[in-house]
């Protein structure tokens, strides 16, 4: 029997359901990859995000090819692109991991239906996640709407349930000579090429997980917070893209922690918390497709908020006049990423002081992150927005100095991504608009010239917000 597996956000071989059970049951199997023009058109994603995922596949193709197997890719519209290769190839079966994100689901549908037509049999798989949402719900069956709720019975699930991994496929050789798989350039996709600011591929992510729990997950509860440190584990960008399942890294983790002390264990429970949020928002976003283009509660958009092009603009640009903010703002724009402290300040920032839309940041975040992933990006903006499952718009108001005095003390991350900024004592880093004359002829940097003043009143915007959303 040939099988077509057709890779998507799962681009690595270790615990990998489709491909595991591919190579299973047929005598070949044919590797795919498509490049979706219409979505690679509509720049929904940004060049950080690209470049990292022509990064993955080259390395995915040396672990096929490794294994005697050669990925193939094809440029178009994905429904057209898999069963045409069905065809051509005359495979028995086509196989897949979910995605469910909402035009993904339709996708995917479409393709069943279309491959169903030339009596081609589609076998899809749970990997994204580690639970699905049909797995998690409520007593009464219905999915769960708030994150306390659903960690309690992620957590039940697990210990009654874990799911188990997979190994990679045995390494074997190919007969003949190896072939260099060719892929589009950037620029051949639509997008500009990037110097890589993190290390893409299946093996980088194993070598950062590796290095994140044998130190830095020990004081994770303070290097969370803390966007100077290098704390966390940066491996959004592989869950994001599959190269490493959150599966796998559950269980990692949690064994590393069965071999520790206790402060190990907490930091190793926080974290894979983190994940808990990816799986609450991924089955948000399966449950309620409407959260893609809505708040989830519409009854919380008030206040109305404002269309205001410069404010927006200074905001991109990390021009407020707020240091944290326009620092994170910076490395967003200079490297793809961004700490997950400053995310949620950045966020209110835009909501609650500068009463932006929510999905204007939204947008601007999914075209910049190199983690682009619709349901953590949708997720976390609707929660820094007091619009999604836990509505609460008196809070999440976040003053974006005293973030940055509490977690940023020394300036360290403002001075790394603020440039104008670093010859300022710590006694002003945080509020440079204080300055005196005299400051800013000493320190080189003057209000208005080389760094601006606060673009609003942060108490005044507070209590705004605040008597708005109490209309």
């Amino acid at each position: 029997m040939r099988g077509l597996v057709w890779f998507r956000r799962d681009l690595r071989v270790h615990d990998h359901p489709a491909l595991t059970t591919a190579l299973a049951e047929c005598k070949e199997v044919l590797p795919l990859f498509v490049f979706d023009a219409p979505l690679l058109q509509s720049q929904t994603f940004g060049a950080p995000c690209v470049n990292f995922l022509l990064g993955c596949l080259k390395e995915l193709g040396d672990e096929l090819d490794a294994r005697g197997l050669r990925l193939t890719w094809r440029r178009g519209d994905p429904v057209e692109a898999v069963v045409k290769m069905a065809r051509d190839a005359r495979v028995d079966v086509v196989y897949w991991n979910r995605d469910y994100e909402p035009s993904a689901v339709e996708r995917d549908q479409a393709v069943t239906q279309a491959l169903a037509a030339f009596r081609i049999p589609a076998r899809t798989f749970k990997d994204h996640v580690v639970f699905e949402a049909g797995e998690i719900l409520s007593g009464a069956g219905t999915p769960l709407q708030r994150y306390g709720a659903y960690r309690t019975r992620w957590w039940a699930q697990w210990h009654a349930a874990a799911p188990a991994v997979l190994p990679p496929p045995a390494r074997r050789a190919r007969p003949g000579i190896k072939t260099l798989l060719e892929l589009p350039t950037p620029d051949e996709l639509g997008y500009a090429l990037l110097p890589p600011s993190f290390s893409a591929g299946e093996t980088a992510a194993r070598r950062r997980l590796r290095w994140f729990l044998n130190g830095p997950i020990k004081d994770y509860a303070i290097g969370r917070n803390r966007p100077a440190m290098d704390g966390t584990s940066t491996l959004s960008p592989h869950f994001r893209f599959g190269t490493l399942s959150a599966k796998s890294a559950v269980h990692t983790a949690l064994a590393v922690g069965a071999a520790r002390d206790a402060t190990w264990r907490t930091g190793i429970r926080t974290w894979v918390d983190e994940l808990v949020w990816r799986d609450f928002f991924q089955q948000i976003v399966a449950s309620f497709p409407r959260v893609a283009n809505r708040s989830f509660r519409p009854n919380t958009d008030a206040p109305r908020p404002r269309k205001d092009a410069r404010l927006l603009k200074a905001w991109q640009e990390g021009r407020t006049g707020f240091p944290l903010v326009d620092a994170g703002m910076r490395q967003l724009n200079r490297t793809g990423w961004m700490h997950n402290r400053v995310r949620m300040v950045v966020a209110s920032f835009l909501v609650k002081d500068l009463r932006l839309d929510w999905r204007q940041g939204e947008r601007y975040f999914m075209k910049h992150l190199l983690d682009a992933d619709l349901a953590a990006n949708n997720g976390n903006w609707q929660w820094c927005a007091s619009t999604g499952t836990d509505a609460m718009p008196s809070y999440r108001i976040f003053n974006p100095t005293l973030q940055a005095k509490k977690f940023d003390p020394d300036g360290d991350y403002i001075r790394t991504h603020v440039p104008e900024l670093r010859s300022l004592p710590t006694k002003l880093i945080h509020q440079p608009e204080i300055m005196s004359a005299d400051d800013q002829d000493r320190y080189n940097c003057r209000l208005d010239h080389d760094y601006p003043r606060p673009v609003v009143d942060h108490a005044r915007a507070r209590n705004e917000y605040l008597l708005g959303t109490h209309r």
